[in-house]
């Protein structure tokens, strides 16, 4: 949808806006009220100013699988990021196509990329379950996404970017499906699990937030093509930090 608002920028942000608006809003709308929400309330009242503050450390025990996976997909986000945030520019200065053409061609890739993450999203959780296996899939994902992210140094061309869609895509799609289980076996503590996951979450902001700032660098130093390669590395690096887990198999 993106991709058709590419020379009118201005109702693509109006159009995003209202559907983040209607989104939010049919989903407090629909979504039922916990079982727990009186208890919670009635624990929240008790709270003091001391245990809110507390309530933002970060974890000190048992935790170095915690910081392996909060590292592991930070790392993965950022490679993934530097690539897919950056494919309009990507395939103007990079691959060489006009504005009208690559509007169309990220519209292929989307398509693409919503086909295969949806469908290997839906086989790659069943299998983790099935297998009890976290780690090897997400790490099985990351280097599909890698293998996906090397296409278009190899075929600098509209179709090796469809092609990095397809495979790269399919290879999210797994690390998306595991991941999380992965993230919530990792957890050093049930009781503020809310926040611990809410720290790993930032991971995915803060991946996508320097991804820019080494695309940045780089462009201003090197070319387009040298993304790749860096991109390549963030995300097998990030596998094997995933790999060295020792509480989850």
């Amino acid at each position: 949808m993106g991709a058709q608002f590419i020379k009118h920028m201005g109702a693509g942000f109006l159009t995003g806006a209202v559907l983040f608006a209607i989104t939010g809003i049919i989903a407090v709308l629909v979504w039922p009220r916990e079982r727990s929400s009186k208890n919670d309330e009635v624990a929240a009242k008790t709270l003091s100013i001391s245990d809110i503050l507390r309530s933002f450390i970060l974890p000190t025990r048992n935790c170095r699988d915690f910081y392996l996976a909060l590292v592991g997909r930070l790392l993965l986000m950022v490679g993934w990021s530097m690539v897919a945030t950056y494919q309009l520019y990507i395939l103007q200065k990079y691959v060489g196509l006009s504005v009208d053409e690559s509007g169309t061609v990220i519209s292929t890739m989307s398509v693409i990329s919503m086909i295969v993450l949806i469908v290997t999203s839906m086989i790659s959780g069943p299998i983790s379950d099935r297998l009890h296996r976290r780690k090897i899939i997400v790490a099985v994902g990351s280097v599909i996404i890698a293998i996906g992210i090397a296409i278009p140094i190899m075929m600098p061309t509209a179709l090796g970017m469809m092609l990095y869609a397809g495979v790269a895509g399919t290879g999210y799609g797994i690390y998306i499906a595991v991941d999380q289980a992965l993230n919530v076996d990792v957890l050093p503590s049930q009781e503020e699990a809310g926040k611990d996951l809410g720290i790993l979450n930032l991971a995915n902001t803060v991946g996508q937030v320097l991804a820019p700032v080494i695309v940045g660098g780089v462009v201003a130093t090197s070319s387009y093509a040298t993304i790749f390669p860096i991109a390549i590395v963030c995300v097998l690096v990030g596998a094997v930090v995933i790999m060295l887990i020792r509480k989850v198999k």
